[in-house]
This record gives structure tokens, C-alpha cells and sequence, in this order.
């Protein structure tokens, strides 16, 4: 572990309260050499009016996508990443983002596949700390580059492939992150989705339960206390006659991984689910595989 813990209180509630920082402790710590910060944004043209001071941009689909093998890049791309950044393996890396850390959380998922040992989550994100007029910088820092390792990527904790899921379906607790709409196969539109995708069949993956990513977060898109969440994910699945075990083994999806990213982040980190894996194909993937089975009806309609 890198810089001493966020020790605010509020924090302490959740399962793995190391994974989040809040501005207060973040403002207080900026300029530290073994502290990175990370801005990744839905629109990256954000960090250019303003960003945390020290904050670099990583950009999710330029600098951790493998477009050509529609993947992640490997170890060895992620290391050159690292290297120049300026960020060492022994750094703590604090990462956020816009739309309420939409896609800061798919970052650090991503840096969590590569076994970064220490990466958190700004709470509340870029939003928060522009509600709160804190400083910002329009300065693009340069750090000396490091060494960082080349590191395998693991590919079996925290995340699964469609074969993977298609053969071990009635296996999982499958949580769809989508609208009502595009869940029940109504639309093939999601409304909720950061764009529109080409997808040729609606529906739903089988057994999947519905829920909405925003129901984990305040207005001022900090989460929400560890009961308020539970109480969510209850009333939700209640709402669908579904009732989930932390200890099962869950699976998550939307329609391109972002949302459920921030599920994975708020059922892992913050609820303590050990068995939480994000399909990151999602129904971009599934809604256009060959022979995957879907389904079709609302939410209580699918239990």
C-alpha cells in the first residue's frame, strides 16, 4: 500500500474502504511524489477547462483499447502507459471522472486487471469537486518516466467472456444495467447508454435481473451509506421477485461494460460481493452473437 488511507469516517462503512478517497483527502495530499492522479472522462476534451491540479489525462478508449482486437492492450502496452506517465508500481493512483466517475470506474477496472496494487476512486469524481469550487488547473503536468513492470493481465478475477458465460448460464446471477426498455426488448435503444450502438436483436441474456447504476449514488453523485445501498439492491430485486447471495458468483453487463464497471466497483468495494465478474462484451457483444440465447419481458416478467 502507497499513501496512508483516507481515515474520514465516512468511509469506513463500506467493505473495502481503501478503494475510495474523498476530495477533502485528495486536496490535501496533491503534490506528493508518490501520488498519481488520473482523469479519465465519457468527453476527454473536459480536462482541457479545468482539472484536478497534478491530474493526468488517460483517455479509456485511446489508451486502453486494443480497437484492432476489439480488447484491452497487454501488459506490455499498459506498462509503456505507466512508464509514460510517470507512474510506478509502487504509486497510488487516484482516478476519477465525469458523469458521476462513469467511465473513471471502467478505468480503474482496468488497472485493477493488471493488478495495480494501489488504485482508488475520487468520490463523487469530477463532479463533485467542481460543485465544491475547488482548485483546478489547466496545466499538464510531466513526470519523470519509471520502470514499471510488464505485467500479465488477469482475465479470470473481475471479468468473463460470452463463451465463458453462454455455457455456465444458469451458474451466475446475472444483473443487466440497462434501461427498463432496452432490458425488456421494447427498443433496441438504451437510453442510458453513452451512445447509440448497432445491435441486431433486443432482449435480455436469460435470468438476468434489472437494475440502474444511478440508484448507487446521491444527487452530488458521492455513493450512497453502505444500508442505503443494500437497502437499493433489495428493493430492487424484491421489485422483481429475485433474491441474490452476496457469496454466489454475479455477473454484470449493460450495453458497452460502463455501468457495470460502477456496479462491479459498488457490489466488490463497496458491499464486499468476492464473486463479482463484468462482462465488458456486453449487449453490444451478446445482442449481436450468433445462437446466444436471449429473452424478452419487463423486469418482474424475466424472474
Amino acid at each position: 500500500m502507497g499513501i496512508e488511507l483516507d481515515p474520514s469516517p465516512e468511509l469506513a462503512q463500506y467493505a473495502h474502504p481503501h478503494k475510495l478517497v474523498t476530495s477533502a483527502w485528495l486536496g490535501g495530499k496533491l503534490g506528493l511524489p508518490d501520488l498519481k492522479v488520473i482523469e479519465s472522462d465519457e468527453e476527454s476534451l473536459l480536462y482541457d477547462i479545468g482539472h484536478i491540479p497534478t491530474a493526468m489525462r488517460i483517455c479509456w478508449d485511446k489508451d486502453l483499447n486494443d480497437s484492432p482486437h476489439r480488447d484491452f492492450i497487454d501488459g506490455a502496452a499498459f506498462a509503456r502507459l505507466m512508464q509514460s506517465k510517470g507512474i510506478s508500481r509502487t504509486d497510488t493512483v487516484v482516478i476519477y471522472g465525469d458523469r458521476s466517475n462513469l467511465w473513471a470506474m471502467y478505468t480503474l477496472w482496468v488497472f485493477e486487471l493488471f493488478g495495480h496494487p494501489d488504485v482508488r476512486l475520487l468520490d463523487g469524481g469530477r463532479d463533485a469537486w467542481m460543485q465544491e469550487e475547488k482548485e483546478i488547473s489547466y496545466a499538464v503536468p510531466e513526470f519523470p518516466a519509471t520502470e514499471y513492470p510488464k505485467v500479465t493481465r488477469d482475465d479470470s478475477t473481475h471479468r468473463i467472456f460470452a463463451d465463458e458465460l453462454q455455457s455456465r448460464l444458469e451458474e451466475f446471477q446475472i444483473l443487466d444495467l440497462r434501461d427498463p426498455v432496452a432490458f425488456s426488448g421494447s427498443s433496441p435503444e438504451d437510453t442510458t447508454a453513452h451512445n447509440s450502438v448497432n445491435v441486431s436483436r433486443t432482449g435480455h441474456i436469460p435470468g438476468a435481473a434489472n437494475l440502474s447504476s444511478s440508484a448507487n449514488l446521491y444527487p452530488n453523485s458521492r455513493f450512497r451509506a453502505r444500508a442505503e445501498l443494500d437497502q437499493q439492491l433489495h428493493s430492487a430485486l424484491a421489485g422483481q421477485d429475485r433474491q441474490l447471495q452476496p457469496t454466489g458468483p454475479t455477473v454484470v453487463y449493460c450495453t458497452d461494460g460502463a455501468r457495470a464497471a460502477g456496479q462491479w466497483f459498488t457490489l466488490h468495494h463497496l458491499l464486499g460481493w468476492e464473486n463479482v465478474r463484468l462482462y465488458d462484451g456486453s449487449w453490444v457483444e451478446w445482442g449481436n452473437r450468433v445462437r446466444a440465447p436471449i429473452a424478452h419481458g419487463d423486469a418482474s416478467a424475466s424472474a
